[in-house]
């Protein structure tokens, strides 16, 4: 597939971020030898590369256009010293951003906080949560790192949000468009002895992006320094293209470009270490590289008797590579390795090493809570293990590409992962979001994407866009089919798919009409349409399907059709965890009178409320009856909150009923409640105090719930669920006592000395007994001292719009969230949270 202005395979691959063509596409006409067996000893101490040096602390920032700041001689030293990743929207406003906002604030939320939201400062109003961009300058002093002759030095960004522009002791070194994909620039011609300055300009003006994005260095920043004879970014490429528990064959596909004078004759060494650090397998080869140009080793090393990876053993392999050049070590990388087989068809679904597997899957955006999108990889991390306790073993990566370390943890954790470029193409969704770039940027874009992320096991769908407003148009199947063998010619061993949806707003058409959009696809994505599965199999049957997005309501309904039919693979519910933006999509509010559908709830939400998992990392009610759908639990139970006579609930398409996990509602004695039991037994028994409320049997037609009105009387409630006469589950409610205590639970007490690290400590309001008071709001103050500080302060509450800053919080069900993060020296943190009339609790945190 080739376009004529500015598309040829070589041509649209030379120069970006320093990777060859010959990096991404090994075989365009390169020089290659077989692999030959090892005939000399690995060298016993492989030097590390020069290749990534944390470049992440020490910056200077200010939020606002400074005039001159790209000049290696302005004057910063009044600006703010901080460290990288960085997200200022998420930090409270500075005084006089808006003031109106006060008497709004004082109307709908009582009194004014202080945080990071503003009704008329924020360009992106409910999409973005109510947060404010704008402009921001950071600049880094450093010196001068040593470069060989021939050699390069890179700045290496994995994420800007966005519009970014770069300097080098005043020199532009460029501009990036999309928040979301990596960069780097060659700083080499730039340098000087001494101190150098680099200068970066991020704009976030406008309104362009229907979620919270964050402002800023969101993510981490390298400085890659290389000599003359070096394996470019992204120059190791491991496929496995057939893998059993006998034999695995891994090629090693490595580029070394050599940046000298002369012509080089290096050898390529390869090797696979297991996690014991024994020797798996390896394999050497001599390659030819011109001076000014590079060559690509087509190595292969035969493991005998692999360990495979899958989500339910994630095991990965260490790959070592060593460039040998006139009896040195030039260069060399280490990536780990999922050695597994990837199948899907539409007769036998989706397969992980010839094993059937459905993806019980959420979407997921990129932001970490109360700490904004800043990607610290440790919070990257817990997102995953949150997801992967509750029961999903894969997530899409709603509506761009993720940060490295989320990968990363997705590999070691085992969760699959549907890896995304884009939420629009030529036509926008909001006057300055990506489609001004996207005719000029989608190439370089979808090959950062992809070179980045295609060593990483746990990536199993490359997605082109989501719902996409010319997907179904000629022109738009066109563009599909470009970037879909655009993005087979990166990488082969993934299919390609994209979120489709509906004819919204489009008169006259029906679903019908969206099919061109499934041409230029591997894996067809239904967002919302599983009513359509059996009908389009009808018309299609070799075609695969997945669920890209659904509503949680429908989760049984949609499960009972991808439980019986081997051609859709999976579902995505929207969403997996609660997110910034999107304010209320998710909303459960009462109003007299008979319901109302909406789609955003009004100001001041600022959180979507549609996760199972909600904003500092609890389990929601929806969560817990997905557990009977994914028949990993087998009876759950809920109360709803009771709703005064005359009103009404009001729940969102993305919503669930505002019920909680309690039988405590003090006040409430003898007023009727609404007990909802979620099982796939036939018949549920309902006690209050020992005593029977009633019995109810359940059939197809109730999608796993049953509901019982019961007067309010403090004690035990108590569901039992039956199949065929026999048990198969019981849950039971206690009424909780009153406040008593503040009970701190850190989720690691031991943490490395390392900004990338973090401790979670979940605050609860307990009862004498140590028990959650589940509907406790308090509030809570913090003092941190030692080794750490704190990183962010949250509740789960989609409408307090307090600030993630300050030392204070109040709970919500009974909870609040502090994120304490070391100062990058051992020692211990010592946190204490106090409340008026509970004491005060503390909690240390050992950090080594």
């Amino acid at each position: 597939m080739e376009k004529d202005n500015n598309f040829t395979r070589r041509q649209a691959l030379q120069g970006l971020m320093g990777v060859s063509a010959a990096a991404m596409l090994p075989n365009l006409g390169m020089a290659e030898q077989g692999s030959i067996d090892i005939a000399s000893p690995w060298p016993a101490a492989v030097p590390a590369p020069n290749r990534l040096q944390a470049f992440d602390g020490d910056w200077r920032f200010i939020r606002g256009e400074v005039a001159g700041a790209d000049s290696a001689e302005f004057d910063d030293s009044q600006w703010r010293r901080l460290d990288v990743p960085h997200d200022w929207s998420i930090e409270d406003l500075p005084e006089g951003t808006s003031g109106r906002t006060a008497a709004i604030w004082a109307e709908t939320a009582g009194p004014l906080r202080t945080g990071p939201f503003d009704m008329y400062a924020s360009e992106g109003q409910s999409a973005t949560g109510w947060s404010v961009g704008g402009t921001g300058w950071y600049r880094k002093r450093f010196v001068r790192p040593q470069v060989a002759p021939g050699g390069k030095a890179q700045l290496h960004f994995d994420g800007v949000y966005m519009n970014c522009d770069v300097w080098m002791n005043g020199a532009h070194l460029g501009n990036h468009p999309y928040g979301y994909t990596e960069f780097a620039f060659d700083i080499t011609p730039h340098l000087r002895d001494g101190e150098n300055t680099v200068a970066v300009r991020v704009n976030n003006n406008g309104r362009n992006s229907r979620w919270y994005s964050g402002s800023g260095i969101f993510r981490k920043v390298w400085l890659n320094v290389a000599g003359a004879l070096r394996i470019p970014t992204h120059g190791v490429y491991v496929t496995t293209p057939e893998a059993s528990t006998d034999a695995a064959p891994v090629n090693i596909a490595v580029t070394v470009e050599n940046g000298a004078s002369a012509a080089a004759n290096p050898t390529v060494r390869a090797r696979l270490l297991d996690a014991s650090g024994a020797v798996a397998g390896e394999t050497q080869q001599q390659i030819s590289v011109p001076a000014g140009a590079s060559a690509t080793a087509m190595c292969m090393v035969r493991l005998n008797t692999p360990r495979l990876w899958s989500p339910a053993d994630p095991y990965l392999y260490r790959t070592e590579v060593v460039i040998e050049s006139e009896g040195r070590v030039a260069d060399a990388a280490t990536l780990l390795t999922g050695v597994r087989a990837l199948d899907i068809d539409a007769e036998r679904g989706l397969r992980i090493n010839g094993a059937s597997i459905k993806l019980h899957g959420g979407c997921a955006h990129h932001a970490n809570g109360p700490l904004g999108s800043v990607s610290i990889p440790r919070a990257d991390e817990r997102r995953v293990e949150l997801l992967k306790a509750s029961g999903f073993n894969a997530i899409r990566t709603s509506h761009n590409p993720p940060s490295s370390a989320f990968l990363e943890a997705c590999d070691r954790l085992g969760m699959l992962v549907i890896d995304e470029a884009f939420d629009c193409w030529e036509v926008g969704k909001n006057p300055q979001d990506y489609h001004l770039y996207f005719k000029d940027w989608w190439q370089r874009d979808l090959s950062s994407m992809i070179l980045r992320d295609r060593n990483h096991p746990s990536v199993i769908l490359w997605s082109i866009g989501n719902e996409i407003p010319e997907r179904a148009t000629p022109e738009g199947v066109q563009l599909g089919q470009e970037m879909a063998a655009y993005v087979y010619h990166l990488d082969s061993t993934r299919k390609v798919t994209a979120a489709i949806n509906g004819p919204y707003g489009r008169l006259g058409q029906t679903w019908k009409d969206m099919q061109p959009a499934f041409t230029y696809l591997g894996v067809g994505g239904y967002n919302y349409q599983w009513e359509q599965y059996e009908k389009d199999h009808a018309s299609f049957p070799e075609r695969v399907m997945v669920g890209t997005e659904s509503f949680p309501e429908q989760a049984d309904q949609n499960w009972q059709v991808i439980d019986s039919s081997s051609w859709v693979i999976g579902d995505f519910v929207w969403t997996a965890i609660d997110y910034l933006g999107e304010s209320g999509i998710g909303h459960s509010t009462i109003q007299k009178g008979p319901a109302q559908n909406g789609f955003n709830a009004p100001f001041p939400w600022f959180n979507s409320y549609c996760g199972d998992i909600d904003l500092i990392g609890n389990k929601k009610p929806q969560s817990y009856f997905r557990d009977v759908v994914w028949r990993r639990s087998k009876v759950e139970m809920a109360v709803q909150r009771p709703v005064p006579t005359g009103w009404s609930e009001q729940i969102s398409r993305w919503g669930w009923s505002d019920e909680l996990r309690s039988w405590t509602w003090p006040g409430q004695e003898g007023f009727l409640m609404t007990v909802r039991v979620y099982t796939r037994g036939d018949s549920v028994r309902l006690m209050l105090n020992g005593k029977e409320i009633g019995a109810k049997q359940l059939s197809a037609s109730d999608a796993l719930r049953t509901e019982f009105t019961v007067p309010y009387a403090p004690g035990e409630l108590k569901a039992v669920a039956y199949q065929s006469g026999q048990e198969i589950g019981t849950i039971t409610f206690t009424t909780i006592g009153k406040a008593h205590s503040l009970l701190l639970a850190p989720d690691r007490k031991t943490i490395r000395a390392s900004r990338d690290d973090l401790s979670y400590v979940m605050v609860s309001v307990v009862d004498e007994n140590g028990h959650l008071v589940p509907d406790a709001v308090i509030p809570v103050s913090f003092l941190v001292s030692g080794a750490g500080e704190i990183a962010a302060v949250g509740n789960a509450n989609p409408r307090d719009m307090a600030s993630f800053r300050q030392p204070h919080r109040e709970t919500f069900h009974g909870q609040c969230l502090a994120i304490v993060r070391p100062t990058g020296e051992p020692g211990i943190i010592h946190l204490r949270a106090e409340s008026q009339g509970l004491g005060n609790s503390t909690e240390e945190v050992h950090v080594s």
